[in-house]
């Protein structure tokens, strides 16, 4: 990864954060994209600190325009693009029955649309350089979470999206990888939005006994290196439950009720 240029979405924070720092490590130069220019700036100033080459844009995925301009600057800047990874998300948690339909659609605008707009820009100079596109989904994307119909559905048409992108590109030296972590101690469950579109405020878990996020850019920066298709991290969050799900789908269907239920104040019976 010395000298590659590596472009993280959401890097503001958690995952996207931690992947920056992780690819730093390795000698890449970065380009941070976030909503937040006051957090982005503070990550740039840290890794500037550190000797990383570094440019931070500010972008919101879900506005076409602002990816388009995350590209063009990266390139301006930097002359290629080695890796792009998808991180920006946002998380919901209401019943389906409740929940505003512009709840679902925001979901869509930046998880799925983000990944799109961003990977469409960015393809040419992928290409010449042969490099990576990578996804951060969720075991949300495997499996239907309950009270998380937004969440799953983008992260269900992000794996379709990124699983077709690979096929179209086995030609072209052009590497995808879908990376899906499990439960990950990050902000992203206290900003999750709720049934009206507000903020939940706090996390119902206790993300002090999650995979940290820089545990898990770790292993997502080493399946880039690796080149690796797919990448499902934790074993009962994750390589269990997918396994499950392929060969005992009620079951997982109740345990997954059930699991869930188990949150503080969960819209589940």
């Amino acid at each position: 990864m010395n000298n590659k240029v590596v472009i993280i979405t959401g890097a503001s924070s958690g995952i996207g954060k931690a992947l920056a720092f992780e690819f730093a490590s390795r000698g890449s130069k970065i380009v941070l994209a976030a909503r937040n220019t006051e957090k982005l700036n503070e990550v740039e100033n840290e890794l500037r600190a550190k000797g990383t080459e570094v440019l931070s844009v500010t972008t919101d995925v879900s506005i076409e325009e602002d990816c388009k301009n995350l590209i063009k600057q990266s390139v301006e800047t930097f002359g290629a693009i080695d890796v792009l990874i998808n991180n920006a998300g946002i998380s919901m948690r209401a019943l389906f029955e409740d929940l505003e339909l512009s709840v679902l659609k925001k979901l869509m605008d930046v998880n799925f649309w983000g990944t799109v707009y961003c990977t469409k820009y960015a393809m040419p100079f992928i290409t010449k350089s042969k490099g990576s596109v990578v996804g951060v989904i969720s075991i949300a994307g495997y499996i239907g979470l309950p009270a998380r119909t937004g969440y799953s559905a983008s992260k269900y048409a992000i794996r379709g999206f990124l699983d077709t992108l690979r096929v179209e590109n086995l030609k072209t030296g052009v590497h995808v990888l879908v990376a899906a972590p499990g439960f990950t101690a990050s902000n992203v469950r206290s900003v999750a939005l709720t049934a009206d579109g507000s903020s939940q405020g706090e996390t119902p878990r206790e993300e002090d006994k999650m995979m940290s996020a820089e545990e898990c850019a770790r292993l997502i920066t080493n399946a880039v290196v690796k080149r690796k298709r797919e990448l499902i991290m934790t074993f009962i969050e994750g390589k269990f439950t997918v396994w499950l799900k392929k060969w005992f789908p009620s079951l997982l269907d109740k345990l997954a009720y059930n699991h869930m239920a188990k949150e503080p104040n969960s819209p589940l019976k």
